[in-house]
């Protein structure tokens, strides 16, 4: 859109579209009160259960008690089921017919649509049948950080996909513990999974490779702009995180935003609230000027902008105390806001709509609204928020007049089957389909008990119809979809992701712990001189995350079961190499640093000489330490001590590397060298050591090297980042040293965008190096989750 002022005719829009919900609530409500609708729809269910409901079915359903094995299944093995039995490509077939009707707003009749959905459908089953070559779970891997960097590789869209990870990294940082931040980066993936579908469902094969990638870019930054204004609008004024007079604010807000174009500035913004605040309005800001260019001259997309966040306000502001709605109070918010959803979707993304698409999706809306309020009636009800459902739960008794939200779910099907989608037979299909399982759904989640007393609450005024509702749910088969196996598995996923990153972290706090009680050297028991074990100490004192000997804790332990108390040695000698690595860094003949970790370096304190001994005390007091191994054996003791040794060399030949690069322009392949031998190295003997005392074999160890080299190079990678747009504060010294200094980094070669694509292919090539391995190495992909999106 240009730079000109618009500003939205908010009566003349808010008047049309409820003047237009208004006649479609009143249609259907008809529909209720003359039962016009039974006939039909009926006949629609006895038409519909020849293909759902068999006699083997229809037995299985006395097996009272029998839990159905498809819900013990993981993701791969579901689909393997649904091939052993013949039933994955109707599965898939009515699985996408659905989003066709929902997002994209087809008509199912329609050879080009149908020729389409084939397609579809076959390149997926060809997908699903390429064999299963990791150990992981197949789902996990396709919304994980390696499984959508792939993808994005595939299409030439990695530097976008990597803006988009680091937004969900801060999204989930900061929403505030009341909101279910897992939750909402499902929405935010599925929207922009969504408009993703509408961009390339416009594409043909007359787009170039560079114009795919171009729209698939767009759609990504669409769909997460987009995408924000459930978590930041929608969820944070249903949420308590606000209080009154803070929501009116925010409300005022966005509703001056999309009335006129523009963001208003935002003020001062005080209390609990206001970091909180001052990020979302950055956030959104940002979000919305995006959309706002991508837009042109499309006020459609303001229009329904603001006709969605309006309807969402009415319902909002209502009480579940007021018993005096009427029913058209209830019903048309529920029209418009479910309706414009859709519609926002489409109109931003700019693409041409198929004929009729407006009115479908208009009367297509209130489906999906009504089945979800369905579902969410019970959490809906203890958050007393206003739905059709909550609403005639408390007033059924007392108010004869109020419309039943089941009857009018039905009455809607029945609409859309015959008077929008002309009695076609493939949408009648799936829509049945989808409100049966929906039902299924519910009865599992919330028990027969449950299911029968509110099948009882909201029955239909036709019994007969009724029951054989009823008779389907309990009966019929074959109406499962994938994007409910997708979303019950993404939320499962990240579920589990997010258990084990709490544990993954509050351990390392606890080992972290334990290993800086064990650290300090007791000068009494050495004939040194003081002030050498002194700086020794002192730069034992001076912080650090404590990685490597963590890294080596966690591959003992919890990969290869060794005893934690025995390892407590080889964890001190990592920690006295590192540390000693540091000082002889540090030096003026090296690096000349005079900060480390916040504090002065040990030359700084002490003196030049002092920090030469105390480097090369600790260097031996570490292998000190690994020769006490004292609970392992022998052999592999002095395997392991022989392998520092080595490795001590190495890394020695890397710092060497690194001091003759100093103001000379490297290449990738010579910075790539140094980084291994500087930092991979490191990582290197930290799992190989664990895996040597275990006896670990010599395949397993070469995986363990290849996961050391690809790590190191994404730390060092990482390290250079942070150098150009760290935080000074948070990394504990100067930003810009490498400039400073003209040394040759990965942003100097690769630029900052190329940098970040090195670093997370070298992530996605130790991630499958892992896969490799046939033990639990979980806490080694959370460690690199932590070597990519560290702030310091």
């Amino acid at each position: 859109m240009n730079n000109d002022l618009y500003v939205i005719d908010t009566n003349r829009v808010t008047l049309e579209e409820e003047q237009k919900a208004l006649r479609y609530f009143s249609l259907l409500n008809n529909q209720i009160q003359k039962q016009s609708y039974i006939q039909s729809l009926t006949e629609d269910i006895r038409l519909w259960k020849k293909n759902h409901v068999h006699f083997r079915t229809a037995i299985l359903s006395f097996l009272r008690g029998k839990k159905d094995p498809r819900q013990s299944l993981n993701y791969h093995q579901y689909i393997n089921w649904l091939e052993y039995k013949g039933k994955l490509r109707s599965y898939l077939e009515r699985s996408v017919a659905y989003i066709f009707l929902r997002d994209l707003g087809r008509t199912l009749d329609s050879i080009e649509t149908q020729k389409r959905i084939d397609e579809i459908v076959t390149n997926l089953i060809e997908q699903m049948k390429k064999p299963h070559q990791t150990k992981n779970d197949e789902f996990a891997e396709l919304f994980s950080f390696k499984g959508m960097y792939r993808k994005a590789q595939k299409e030439k869209v990695e530097t976008t996909m990597i803006w988009l990870f680091e937004k969900l990294q801060k999204v989930t940082k900061n929403l505030p513990e009341e909101m279910d931040a897992l939750n909402a980066r499902r929405k935010l993936i599925k929207i922009i999974a969504g408009v993703m579908l509408h961009m390339n469902e416009e594409m043909d094969q007359s787009y170039t490779e560079d114009e795919r990638s171009r729209k698939f870019e767009e759609a990504i930054r669409l769909g997460y702009s987009y995408g924000l204004t459930y978590p930041f609008i929608d969820d944070l004024l249903d949420s308590n995180v606000l209080d009154p007079d803070e929501k009116k604010r925010y409300s005022n807000l966005i509703r001056e935003t999309l009335i006129t174009g523009v963001v208003p500035n935002f003020g001062e913004w005080n209390g609990k609230n206001k970091e909180l605040m001052n990020y979302i309005h950055a956030e959104l800001k940002e979000a919305f000027l995006y959309m706002r260019n991508y837009q042109q001259e499309q006020i459609k997309f303001y229009e329904q902008s603001y006709v969605f966040f309006h309807s969402q306000e009415v319902d909002r502001n209502k009480n579940l105390s007021n018993s005096q709605y009427t029913n058209e109070e209830i019903y048309v918010p529920v029209i418009l806001k479910s309706s414009s959803s859709r519609l926002i979707a489409r109109t931003m993304t700019n693409v041409k709509e198929d004929e009729g698409f407006e009115e479908r999706t208009f009367l297509y809306g209130i489906y999906n609204q009504l089945a979800d309020d369905f579902a969410d009636m019970f959490q809906d009800e203890n958050d007393g928020a206003v739905t059709p459902y909550t609403y005639y739960l408390k007033y059924h008794q007392t108010r004869k007049d109020l419309v039943n939200p089941f009857e009018m779910y039905w009455t809607v099907i029945a609409n859309l089957i015959h008077n929008v989608y002309r009695s076609d037979e493939k949408t009648r299909e799936v829509l049945l389909d989808r409100a049966i399982n929906g039902l299924k759904r519910f009865k599992e989640k919330n028990g027969i008990e449950t299911y029968e007393r509110v099948m009882n609450l909201f029955a239909l005024k036709n019994s007969h119809l009724q029951k054989l509702i009823e008779k389907m749910v309990n009966r019929a088969d074959d109406v499962d979809f994938y994007d409910k196996l997708l979303r019950d598995q993404m939320l499962n996923s990240f579920k589990k992701e997010k258990e084990e990153q709490e544990e993954f972290s509050d351990t390392i706090k606890e080992i972290e712990e334990k290993i800086n009680a064990q650290l300090k050297i007791d000068s009494s028991s050495f004939h040194v001189k003081e002030s050498v074990i002194n700086a020794a100490n002192y730069s034992l004192d001076s912080g650090g995350k404590r990685l490597r000997p963590i890294m080596t804790w966690f591959m003992g332990v919890k990969v290869y079961g060794l005893d934690e108390s025995n390892l407590f040695p080889l964890l001190r000698s990592l920690e006295y190499m590192h540390t000693a690595s540091l000082i002889f860094d540090d030096l003026p003949s090296q690096d000349n640093a005079s900060t480390r970790r916040g504090h002065p370096t040990v030359h700084q304190i002490f003196n030049v000489a002092t920090a030469e001994l105390a480097g090369l005390f600790l260097t031996q007091k570490a292998f000190e330490e690994q020769a006490s191994l004292e609970n392992f054996d022998p052999k592999s003791v002095v395997k392991l001590i022989q392998y520092a040794a080595r490795m001590t060399a190495e890394m020695c030949q890397g710092q060497a590397m690194d001091l003759e690069s100093k103001g000379r322009k490297l290449s990738l392949k010579e910075l790539n060298t140094i980084s291994f031998y500087k930092t991979g190295l490191g990582f290197e003997v930290c799992l190989i050591m664990p895996a040597i005392l275990a006896q670990a074999t010599e395949q397993e160890i070469d995986y363990l090297k290849v996961f050391s080299r690809h790590a190191g190079i994404a730390f060092q990678i990482k390290d250079d980042l942070l150098d150009v747009e760290g935080d000074s504060t948070l990394l504990g010294k100067k930003v810009g040293i490498d400039v400073d200094n003209n040394n040759s980094t990965f942003v100097s070669i690769l630029g900052i965008d190329g940098a970040k694509k090195a670093m997370w292919d070298h992530y996605c090539d130790a991630i499958e190096s892992l896969e490799n391995i046939p033990r639990n190495t979980t806490y080694l992909k959370h460690f690199l989750n932590y070597i990519v999106n560290r702030e310091k």
